[in-house]
Order: C-alpha cells, then sequence, then structure tokens
C-alpha cells in the first residue's frame, strides 16, 4: 500500500535500536525524511548507516538526551517543524513499590510524560498550522495491563495516556492526529533484560523465564520489531487521518479485556 507520506519529514525518539528503529526504518521505506535521536553515538550512527545503505533514504542522526530541556531543544534545532513525530524513551526500572523514593518517581514522569508532552508542545501548533500531523507515542501495554514491579512505568505512561487525550480532539480537525502504541513483549534488549532480571531475582534460569514469558502469550511468540515499525509507518499515513486519539496495542493478544 503507498502510504502517501513520502517527502514528509519525521522524528523519531531513541531511535537507535528496538522499537523506534523498527519505527525509523519503515517510515524510511515511505520515501520520510528521518531524523533519529539517541544518546549513544555509536549505536545512533550504526543504525543510520545501516538505513542510508538499505534504502537510500535521507538520516540524520542527532545525539542526544531528549529527557531533558538540553537535548530537546537540540533534536528540535534540527528538526524544527515535522510532519511527524515519534515519541519513546528507554521505561524506568522495575521494583518494590514501597523502595521507590520520590525521585524515582519524578525520574520516570520526566522521561515517560513530560519529554513526550514537551515535544508534543513545541511541534503541534505547526503541524495544526500546515494542515498534517501525525503523533505516535510508543508507551507500553501496562496501560491497559498494570503489571506488577512496573509502577513506575504504569504511571507515568498512564499520565501521558490521560494528558494527550482532549488534545487529540482538537487537533483533529486540522488533520493532525495522536496515538499511542502499546507493545507487549517484542524482540529488543529491554525485555531481555527484564528477563535476565527475573531469573536474579528467582534464582532460574534466563532460558525458564524466557519459556514461560513465551507460554504466557496466546501468540506463543515474541512480537518483531519490523512489525512494530510497519503499524506505525501505518499511524503516520494518509490514510490513518480518521484514527485519533487512540491506544493500539501490539502485544499478541495477551490483553484479556474487550476494551
Amino acid at each position: 500500500m503507498e502510504l502517501g507520506i513520502a517527502g514528509r519529514t519525521a522524528i523519531i525518539c531513541a531511535g537507535s535500536k528496538g522499537l523506534g528503529r523498527g519505527c525509523a526504518t519503515a517510515l524510511a521505506r515511505e520515501g520520510v525524511a528521518i531524523f533519529i535521536a539517541a544518546r549513544g553515538a555509536d549505536a545512533l550512527e550504526a543504525t543510520a548507516k545501516s538505513i542510508r545503505d538499505e534504502i537510500g533514504a535521507r538520516v540524520t542522526t542527532v545525539q542526544a538526551d531528549v529527557t531533558t530541556e538540553a537535548g530537546r531543544a537540540a533534536l528540535l534545532a534540527a528538526c524544527p517543524a515535522p510532519d511527524i513525530l515519534v515519541t519513546n524513551a528507554g521505561g524506568p526500572p522495575p521494583g518494590e513499590f514501597t523502595q521507590f523514593s520520590l525521585d524515582d518517581w519524578r525520574r520516570a514522569v520526566e522521561a515517560n510524560m513530560i519529554t513526550p508532552i514537551a515535544l508534543i508542545a513545541a511541534t503541534i501548533q505547526g503541524m495544526m498550522g500546515r494542515g498534517f500531523g501525525r503523533v505516535v507515542n510508543i508507551t507500553s501495554y501496562t496501560v491497559k495491563m498494570p503489571i506488577g514491579s512496573l509502577e513506575l512505568s504504569n504511571g507515568a505512561r498512564a499520565g501521558l495516556t490521560g494528558a494527550v487525550a482532549s488534545l487529540a480532539r482538537r487537533a483533529a480537525p486540522h488533520n493532525v492526529t495522536i496515538n499511542n502504541m502499546l507493545p507487549g513483549p517484542f524482540d529488543t534488549d529491554r525485555v531481555r533484560s527484564n528477563w535476565t532480571r527475573a531469573a536474579e531475582v528467582s534464582g532460574r534460569s534466563m532460558e525458564e523465564v524466557a519459556k514461560d514469558s513465551v507460554r504466557s502469550i496466546p501468540a506463543r511468540r515474541l512480537g518483531t520489531t519490523e512489525e512494530f515499525g510497519a503499524t506505525c509507518a501505518f499511524l503516520c499515513s494518509a490514510h490513518a487521518g480518521f484514527i485519533t486519539g487512540q491506544n493500539i496495542l501490539l502485544d499478541g493478544g495477551a490483553y484479556p479485556g474487550l476494551m
């Protein structure tokens, strides 16, 4: 399907690895000029080179920590008027609720709620004025199905979901959409690090933890970054203008509810 976004520009946060890289690659395939931000220079440049070599796309890298004001300023200086914004940041660490400090909560909210809000606030008016815009927030299926030990993530990501819900409706008349992608277990470094931590805590092997985790997914497998990126690209497409304010679950059927 021709997605109708060739020639557009996109910011992809945390775009050097995992789900962010999947989104960057998928958008590049559609002819979108992409600006990818990440903290690590080596992974960032390697990803950009891979996308350029494979697709021939225009890729600009911005080494920045977007969870800081300075990092966001650097990213927006490189691409001040994106047509597409994909917000993304690594989730806060798991742990025991009673052991989290207030600073732990502040860091989680800063990274996974305030940062996306700041980037949206800086770009949404321009999108509305130009008559096209697509914002995709990569959050987590824990927004729909909170997980014990991930309270920092549960809270911050749910806060973001609530914060942008009304804005999505106000932006819709201008052909600007805001949607949230809620990934479950995908084959990323993050999932594997969680397995490692769970194995250490439980005294089991990582292989046992991994098998149990995959067994709990109705699809009986992890998601791939390629299919995640393809979904993101569709939400950013010219065909998705009637989809806004939605939480799109990608979890292999793990969430058992109807809505």
